[in-house]
């Protein structure tokens, strides 16, 4: 009898632990591709920044709006999943801010 609630308690936490595994873990392909589509369109946004050719309507729609949004929702929380111990969320938000506030000064925008 204790054998047998021995084996069943013993398959029960094997059973629940390797769920707990499978909904923490992340699929890195996913993670990198989207990491990489995200990089793709911030390094549009920085092209645009540089061009002469672009708006000032387009610059601050970009540096108060777009930007931003592209790179907390998905650039940061996808390298933090990738890289968890090198990077953390107040540097890459101060990363974020420098690049921003060079662009918003050579630009003269205010958001």
């Amino acid at each position: 009898m204790k054998r047998i609630i021995l084996t069943t308690l013993l398959l029960s936490l094997a059973f629940t632990g390797c769920e707990k595994q499978l909904s923490e873990d992340i699929d890195p392909i996913t993670t990198t591709t989207a990491l990489e589509n995200s990089d793709n369109i911030l390094s549009k946004y920085a092209e645009k920044l540089d061009s002469e050719f672009t708006t000032q309507d387009v610059r601050i729609k970009i540096l108060c709006r777009d930007y931003p949004r592209e790179y907390k929702t998905n650039y940061m929380p996808n390298l933090l999943k990738l890289s968890p111990g090198e990077y953390s969320e107040t540097a890459l938000l101060a990363d974020m801010d420098l690049v921003l506030d060079h662009y918003k000064e050579k630009d003269a925008i205010q958001c």
